[in-house]
């Protein structure tokens, strides 16, 4: 196993990572900007490294502070967690040709994954499906694009080929508005991600959000741990999520994980990932990879009871992948609400001290946060605290021990958007399940 792995991450998945490497008897190197010096993984941590000021380009994004705090602490490795550098495939290879471990998918399989284009052409030749679309890059020809929206029929809409998070996407209804909208996204793309490529696909209207959870060591072994259902989104950010899929039958589970699973093998994929798709009509659409640990990991882990953030570091350290896909079994049901430092009527970040903290128990729940009464939330970084989950025995119990949780959980001085999840476990096509991407937000008036 490593000797010494340096977190390069903050807040809740920093502390999460640090929680495995202490099971394991991992030592940890914990990075922090000068507004993170009270972060819980700071506190807790073998060694700490101040690697900038708060702005995330001098600081998390700093790639030779990073790589030189692994050097002066004689870390072996490093954890991207998610966001960041995680999916960097440049940082994964100055890690690399520095020396150490990088704890993720190889330098050149990020690449391939992630630009959309060329992900979507390597999920196309493995026969996983996608949505119908242009299969490439669009070209400057405005009569060749007008003529693929048109066999497409609209709405379509524009991706940035270098794209994530909800960005650099556009929605077009009309062929009147279809130019002038590849020609913004160009901008956007090229400003925002350097890479002015896009791409089109036919737009979904009502599909519901279905990921993937894989994990595979790179030397033949792969595994599926089943599907989640993220659909619950305000502007293509998840507020909930859960696991198994609502309506998803064991057969529909098992024909998409074996082709997430071929997929890996054929890329020669290391490490945890998610394959991402649209599910609508009974059929599965592949739209991008995440090459890291995901925000809602903890549903997959509560329903396979595997840890999947320690699987990462064994893959890492070289072990092989000690799981079996018949070995695997899906108990119960399990929920997560993203908890944020938010107004919950306007959603702007709410950053201040908290002056209260207090985490809901009871049986099958769960709380990742890196809260504790007096901790400043700072306002450089994103604005989640806390994740919330509850597992049980069916949907309902699940929905039942989180309603209770919710009522229970106190978090006071910064307000948070704990009111918006108390509301929709109150709403009837929650609790019927199978809500499709755009429904929070038509409910919430934003559409």
């Amino acid at each position: 196993m490593l000797d010494k792995v340096l977190i390069a991450n903050r807040g809740e998945i920093a502390l999460r990572v640090y929680r495995a490497c202490r099971e394991l008897g991992i030592k940890t190197v914990a990075v922090h900007s000068t507004a993170d010096t009270a972060l819980k993984h700071v506190l807790l941590a073998d060694e700490t490294v101040c690697i900038g000021p708060p702005p995330s380009q001098q600081s998390y994004l700093n790639m030779p502070s990073i790589i030189a705090a692994a050097e002066v602490t004689d870390a072996v490795a490093i954890h991207p967690g998610y966001g960041f550098l995680s999916e960097n495939a440049d940082f994964a290879e100055r890690v690399e040709e520095s020396g150490f471990v990088f704890i993720g998918p190889r330098p050149e399989t990020i690449r391939l994954m992630g630009d959309k284009v060329s992900a979507i052409r390597t999920m196309r030749e493995a026969g996983v499906p996608c949505v119908p679309g242009s299969d490439g890059p669009l070209t400057d020809n405005p009569e060749e694009n007008m003529r693929l929206a048109r066999q497409l029929g609209y709405p379509v809409i524009i991706k940035a080929s270098g794209g994530g998070g909800g960005r650099g996407m556009r929605v077009v209804h009309s062929e009147a508005a279809l130019l002038n909208a590849i020609a913004i996204t160009r901008n956007e793309a090229h400003s925002a991600f350097g890479n002015d490529q896009v791409y089109m696909e036919k737009f979904l209207e009502r599909p519901r959000h279905v990921e993937f959870q894989v994990l595979a060591d790179g030397n033949g072994n792969a595994v599926h741990l089943g599907e989640r259902d993220c659909s619950m989104q305000r502007r293509h950010q998840k507020v909930v999520e859960e696991a198994p899929a609502p309506g998803i039958t064991p057969e529909e589970r098992h024909e998409m994980g074996m082709r997430c699973v071929e997929a890996c093998l054929r890329i020669g994929y290391r490490g945890a990932g998610t394959f991402e798709f649209l599910y609508q009509d009974g059929e599965f659409y592949f739209i991008e990879m995440n090459t890291r640990v995901q925000v809602e990991h903890p549903v997959t882990e509560m329903v396979t009871g595997i840890d999947i953030v320690r699987c990462q570091l064994a893959i890492a350290a070289g072990e092989p992948l000690g799981l079996k896909q018949e070995e695997i079994e899906w108990r119960g049901h399990a929920i997560e609400c993203r908890i944020n430092a938010e107004d919950p009527n306007t959603f702007m970040p709410s950053p201040g001290t908290v002056t209260l903290w207090h985490a809901p128990g009871g049986p099958g729940i769960r709380v990742d946060s890196h809260l504790y009464s007096g901790y400043p939330v700072p306002p450089h970084y994103d604005s989640l605290i806390a994740k919330l989950i509850a597992h049980g025995d069916s949907r309902q119990s699940a929905i039942a021990r989180m309603t209770t949780a919710l009522s229970e959980i106190v978090v006071d001085g910064i307000r948070t958007n704990i009111p918006l999840h108390e509301e929709i476990f109150q709403h009837a096509a929650f609790k019927t399940g199978g809500t499709d991407i755009h429904y929070l937000e038509k409910r919430l008036g934003l559409k």
